[in-house]
């Protein structure tokens, strides 16, 4: 995969959770996991001067506050994923009503202002929300790169699936984070 000519955007969707739903604690286990993956990837990003995106529930308070979304989800359960994962002041900030990150939400035109033409795509749930964001990227036809070890959801099956619908139907890359930089570099 060459990257010279992409203008990329790191999209994490759903990482200031609260786990609060049948199953939770399940993804809640498999978020932590990813944890160190994204950091690095996301460390990456910020280096490469690639755009950050966060995008997330709104649980129902309709605020594209990020300090309030913190709040509304911080609980034992989420808070050691939170205080890992939270934006940084210069990371982008969107409140989604659904599933995907594109609808209802600025996200297409932020990315069209900032010349993006290609996402990485990461976050929970693998199977629903990064799913449904990453079938509207390729309708909207970015190319789109979905890290087998950036995402997560409630089973290995369900995540298993979803990263293998992504692949053949989407078109994505889901090769590992460390494979991605390292072509990146060369």
């Amino acid at each position: 995969m060459s990257n010279v000519n992409r203008r990329y955007a790191l999209l994490m969707i759903d990482l200031i959770n609260d786990f609060n739903f049948p199953k939770g604690e399940l993804l809640a286990k498999h978020t932590l996991n990813i944890c160190p993956s994204l950091l690095k990837l996301k460390k990456f990003c910020r280096e490469q001067q690639i755009p950050i995106i966060y995008i997330n529930d709104h649980y129902s308070l309709w605020k594209a506050d990020l300090y309030t979304i913190i709040d509304h989800a911080a609980n034992e359960r989420s808070a050691p994923i939170i205080q890992q994962m939270k934006p940084d002041s210069d990371d982008y900030f969107l409140i989604k009503p659904k599933h995907s990150g594109f609808y209802g939400t600025a996200l297409n035109t932020l990315l069209h202002e900032l010349g993006v033409d290609s996402v990485i795509i990461t976050g929970i749930a693998g199977n629903i929300c990064v799913f449904f964001t990453a079938n509207d990227a390729y309708m909207r036809e970015f190319h789109i790169y979905v890290p087998q070890d950036g995402i997560a959801s409630e089973t290995e099956k369900d995540n298993h699936y979803a990263l293998e619908m992504m692949r053949t139907i989407l078109r994505a890359d889901t090769m590992k984070i460390e494979q991605f930089m390292k072509n990146w570099l060369r």
